[in-house]
């Protein structure tokens, strides 16, 4: 068993989120999309009532790492929904919810809008697999720049190429 950190990792319990919405995935070697969603509720013994939540949830969250609406519109509406509230303990805020499946995750989810982790979870633009940028200055955009083992991704390398071989198209070179 290696002890090596997974480099895409979220920090703290934010990887929970990242696990789940990476239920969804395009595989590299066939670039088909997969839901894996069913064997994550399986795992986590969520009855179907509260795997369609959680999986509402995901989607939602998806949705928001590929800039389809903001965080904000998702957050205001599963707040509600999962009947989270504001409560201060030992001194710190905190978010307590209901018993709605999905309000642990939506909890983790304010948690990191709040002390402004949430813009560093991303979806990668080809694979759309979720990665968490620990760049210095936060602008990694590809989940990685060069294949790691025969899963691995590569999608930022494959990006450069794809606009080098365009360039040199148009020019005809």
């Amino acid at each position: 068993m290696s002890n090596v950190r997974d480099p895409q990792a979220a920090p703290g319990a934010l990887e929970e989120v990242r696990e789940l919405v990476n239920t969804w995935l395009i595989p590299n070697d066939t670039r088909v999309p997969v839901d894996e969603f069913d064997e994550y509720a399986r795992r986590r013994g969520l009855s179907r009532p509260r795997a369609t939540e959680v999986r509402r949830l995901r989607d939602d969250v998806r949705s928001a790492l590929e800039g389809e609406t903001t965080i904000d519109t998702i957050l205001n509406r599963w707040i509600e929904q999962a009947k989270v509230a504001v409560v201060v303990a030992d001194g710190q805020v905190r978010f307590a919810h209901g018993s709605s499946p999905a309000g642990p995750l939506v909890a983790v989810i304010l948690d990191a809008v709040a002390d402004g982790r949430w813009p560093r979870l991303k979806a990668c633009p080809d694979c759309r697999w979720a990665f968490y940028d620990h760049t210095r200055n936060g602008s990694k955009r590809w989940c990685l720049m060069t294949a790691t083992g025969s899963d691995g991704r590569a999608c930022g390398n494959i990006a450069k190429v794809r606009r080098y071989r365009a360039r040199h198209s148009a020019t005809g070179a």
